[in-house]
């Protein structure tokens, strides 16, 4: 008899479920009362079990209608799935959405874009990769992700088409506690090359044989953005970080702003973020909703 389920009887199972009566489960499913009363006795007769305590004012769930509620849920969301997918399918959507994305880039307007695109693409897998540098267009060369985002003028190739998102304002900071955090007078170069410097290294081959904003001789370069925080925060040294990312740092004055003159007003540069994909691979249905999101969630940030 279980195989005479049907995926109609769960729905109304759970809508009686979530509404807390046969009439509102009805209403909710645009049925009459009856209808819905007749699916969930068919439903019981064939599960062998009552799924609802019927004796008070308003139906209840039993012990068994709770655990196999868990059940039916799952079951639906399963089936919600794969149809999605195989509607995703029939339309061209992308299985899966592989991107790099530039650790200077604010993770909070990524994970807002990506929630959006979800929202009309539930089906769509998503492998998300941040890397510095020139890490972002090289994937995009090697076709290893089909969209990133890059920050900076470095890094241009033919094959690639960019879309301006933001400014990324990106500030000179030490340690409140190191030596050059403690110094009154402006600082020069000479000043910051007398220490040490953290440096963001480049995992791809694009900036081979060069150095982005290394005044330093004496450096200390790491893999990730946020080693490079966390060190220039225990106070090992000083270097350039993202507004966003030490915004709280600055206000409670753990971090302060390097002062001079030789990296920028205020210690600060703008640096521009761009959306970027192979030419010669438009983006799939996904792609673009990810991208109608990045543009639109930027659009809004104070210029």
């Amino acid at each position: 008899m279980l195989d005479a389920l049907t995926l109609d009887q769960m729905r109304t199972f759970v809508a009686i479920a979530e509404t807390g009566s046969f009439r509102a489960g009805a209403a909710k499913l645009l049925r009459v009362q009856s209808a819905v009363s007749h699916s969930i006795a068919n439903l019981e007769g064939q599960l062998g079990v009552l799924l609802f305590d019927r004796s008070g004012h308003r139906p209840v769930l039993t012990a068994e209608g709770q655990t196999l509620l868990t059940n039916v849920r799952d079951i639906l969301l399963r089936v919600d799935a794969m149809r999605a997918r195989a509607r995703g399918m029939g339309e061209g959507v992308e299985l899966e959405l592989p991107l790099v994305v530039d650790t200077l880039f604010p993770t909070t307007i990524l994970g807002k874009a990506l929630s959006e695109m979800r929202s009309q693409y539930p089906s769509v897998a998503i492998r998300v990769a941040a890397q510095p540098l020139g890490e972002p267009i090289n994937a995009l060369l090697e076709k290893r992700c089909k969209i990133s985002i890059t920050v900076g003028e470095h890094f241009r190739d033919p094959r690639i088409t960019l879309e301006a998102l933001s400014s990324i304002a990106m500030v000179a900071v030490v340690s409140a506690q190191h030596p050059l955090g403690k110094r009154e007078k402006t600082l020069d170069v000479a000043d910051l090359a007398d220490h040490l410097q953290i440096v963001q290294s480049d995992p791809s081959p694009l900036t081979e044989g060069r150095d982005f904003g290394v005044i330093s001789p004496q450096t200390c370069r790491v893999s990730n953005q946020d080693m490079k925080h966390a060190l220039i925060l225990a106070g090992l040294g000083w270097g350039r970080l993202p507004l966003w990312q030490v915004e709280r740092d600055l206000r409670e004055k753990r971090l302060v702003r390097l002062a001079t003159r030789s990296l920028g007003r205020d210690s600060q540069v703008m640096s521009e973020a761009y959306l970027a994909h192979r030419v010669d691979e438009p983006l799939g249905p996904a792609g673009r909703a990810l991208a109608q999101a990045l543009l639109h969630l930027c659009s809004e940030l104070p210029s």
